[in-house]
Formats: structure tokens, sequence, C-alpha cells
């Protein structure tokens, strides 16, 4: 019989610090740990589903508002209207503002965005912004998470498929999964010094997206300006694959819009559009009204059960796109936005209200007078079920 082992006080001793210095570097993990740092305080019962919209209705009143500086345009991930300011983000009924769910940092925002029924949100670290978290609409639960190399300033452009992230000197593209699939520019860490050093002087002042397609306009030395058109989704994200690349002969261009076929760059000092197919080659130009864009957004891309729809709003007025070719339908002038569509009409914000028009010709119907308090600035729209959002500047506000 195998005698039990004898354990001598200094034995006891020994163990009782380890547990203890086991117990302490616990502690230090947890206390510097982003875990320690997160509050996410989830919905209790998932946001319902709100009802369609049946009609445009004859008036519109504010039904609630919210502060929202990190939100470039209405965010919505399912039924959740998502706002964000200072380090958090809330996920809002839409039909009564109620916060339903929380999620919050001890580190600022710098934007949130939406895609596969998810809030993205990416928060601030000490160089650039590279937290970044999927919070589901309906709960607020966490979703898939990444470090990114996504610059200060940055926001958020989905095509439906992948979200790419903007910046001056780098961008990226990430998949639902929040995995990188394409990285184009010099980024604050160079991970690769052979990645994409063909024009390693270049910056980037307008981007765009569409059908798994990245439009760029590249600032570069001893050039008068250059479109580049890249696959959102390459072979190997350590090599970007362009589309193609030409020069544009101007310094104040603009992405209009992108598709897997052509991309429209505005040239703003020549009040003309010009349309390029996958060649490089120039297939058609237009004359358009230009003034101060709006760097929030100014496309809005929908598809309906009557097809696809483009809108651009080039800071005067609002054109309609042919979704295939990207030459105007027609336009409505005077506006403050893109539009949206609603109740089987395209909404448009203008002074004092929104207006009424036909999606498919244009034509004006009527205006809806809408209060907006004194702000007169630019307008981004949205809808969920039968509410209508408004993002005006910082606040976001929600009509019915």
């Amino acid at each position: 019989m195998v005698r039990p082992e004898r354990r001598t006080r200094t034995d006891l001793a020994v163990v009782a610090l380890i547990a203890v210095a086991v117990l302490a570097g616990s502690a230090v993990l947890w206390f510097n740990s982003d875990a320690r740092a997160t509050v996410s305080e989830t919905a209790a019962q998932p946001i319902p589903e709100p009802p369609a919209a049946t009609g445009v209705p004859p008036t519109l009143t504010e039904a609630w508002r919210a502060t929202s500086p990190a939100t470039p345009i209405p965010v919505v991930a399912g039924p959740a209207v998502v706002t964000g300011s200072g380090n958090e983000v809330l996920g809002h009924d839409p039909l009564t503002g109620q916060v339903a769910w929380r999620y919050a940092r001890d580190i600022p925002l710098c934007t949130v965005g939406a895609e596969w029924g998810r809030a993205i949100a990416v928060f601030r670290k000490t160089e650039n912004c590279s937290e970044v978290t999927s919070l589901r609409g309906p709960t607020g639960v966490r979703g898939p998470q990444r470090n990114s190399d996504a610059e200060f300033g940055t926001q958020l452009l989905a095509d439906g498929t992948y979200v790419t992230a903007t910046g001056g000197r780098s961008f990226e593209s990430w998949r639902s999964d929040l995995v990188r699939t394409q990285q184009f520019g010099m980024p604050p860490a160079v991970k690769n010094p052979g990645n994409n050093l063909t024009r390693p002087e270049c910056t980037y002042s307008s981007i765009g997206v569409g059908d798994e397609r990245i439009g760029a306009v590249e600032s570069c030395p001893g050039e008068q300006g250059r479109i580049t058109v890249l696959k959102t989704r390459p072979e190997d994200d350590e090599k970007p694959e362009e589309v193609f690349s030409v020069i544009l002969g101007s310094t104040s261009a603009g992405i209009v819009a992108v598709n897997d076929k052509h991309v429209a760059v505005v040239l703003r000092d020549r009040s003309q559009v010009v349309v390029y197919n996958n060649n490089g080659s120039v297939v058609t130009t237009f004359p358009v009204r230009v003034g101060t864009p709006d760097l929030r957004a100014n496309v809005q891309v929908e598809s309906t059960a009557k097809g696809r729809h483009t809108y651009w709003h080039t800071g005067v007025d609002t054109i309609a796109l042919d979704p295939g070719t990207l030459t105007p339908l027609w336009t409505a002038a005077d506006t403050l936005g893109p539009g949206v569509g609603f109740g089987g009409k395209l909404l448009v914000p203008v002074p004092g209200g929104l207006a009424v028009l036909d999606a498919v010709t244009g034509s004006p119907e009527r205006v809806i007078p809408v209060d907006r308090g004194g702000y007169t600035g630019p307008i981004q729209l949205a809808t969920v079920g039968p509410m209508l959002l408004e993002q005006r500047g910082d606040t976001l506000v929600a009509l019915r």
C-alpha cells in the first residue's frame, strides 16, 4: 500500500503563496482588460419589427430625437435605430425612441455604421480607430469583433455585402465576420512593406462603394487627380486588385457612384460628371450644378420590387441616376439631400419640409412641411417601418 504523501508547513505556505500570486495576476489582467472597461446592457426583449409604411402621410411631426454625432447618416440595424455619442452606442425602439440596449467603452467613439442587421461601432485608441465591435440590432448582443487600421475621421460605407472603412492614407474592407478582405494604401503601422507601394505618396479625398467595388479619388504628387477602382474582395487580402486607374485632370473631384461596370466621378472645377467603364475609358459626360458637398453621405441606393434606384445629391440638387449606366434620369432642384423611398414615393429633403416625388419620373406631387427649428444644413434620410429618420448634423430626429 502506498503511504500518503506528507505535507510540511513549508509546502502549504508555498502553495498559499502561489495561489495568492495567481489571484493577484488575474486581478491585474482583469483591471487592465477591455472587459473591465466595457458596459454591455442588452435588451430584455428583442426590439419588435415595426409595421410597414402603408403610404405617405399628409403630415409629419417629430416623435423623438437623440444626440448622435457619431452617425454620419441615420443608422438602422434590423428594427433598431442606432445612435452614437461620446463613448456609447444606443439601440432605440423606432416608434418610441426608448433605449432598448446600450454598449459603452472607456474610449471615445469614432463612428457607427450598419450592415448584416448589425450595428458596427468603431472606437478610438491612441493611434487610430482600431477597436471594432458589431452589435445585433434587435438585442445589442455582441457579434464579431476585430482590431483595424482605420484612421481618425473614418466612415463606414456598406455595399450590401462588405463594409469599407474610409481613410485619407489607407482604407480597408471587411466581410460579415469582420475578417478583412482588402487593404489599400499606407496604414499607420505597415505590416507588409511590399503591399501597394506603387503610389505610396498618394492620399484619398473621396471614396465610394457598390457591387463589390471601391472607387477612390487619389491625390498624388505631380498629378491632376486620379480615379482608381478596386475589387472589395481580391484573391489575396495583402494584394489589392485594381480594376483600373487613370488620371482625371482635376484636383477637385469626388466619387458619385460605383457599380460593377461603371464609376461616375464629379469634377467640381468643371461642373461636370464623367462616367468611366472598367477599362478606364470615358463613356459619357454630363453637366451638373455643384455646391459644397456633404461629406457625411451624398448617395442613396435602394432596391425595391420595381428595381434598383440611385439618387445623388450634388450639394445643390438631387439627381436620379440610371443604376446601370450611371447617367441622369431626372433632377430635383434646390434640395438638401439625396432622398429616400417611403410608402411607394420618393421623399427628398428641401428647405421647410420634404418633397414628395414620383420615384420613376421625379415629378413633384407636394411638400410635407417639417419644422426643423431653424436648422438649414444638409439632411440625410432613412426609414424604418412607418418612421422617417432625419440626420441633422449631430442630431437624429424621428418623424411620424
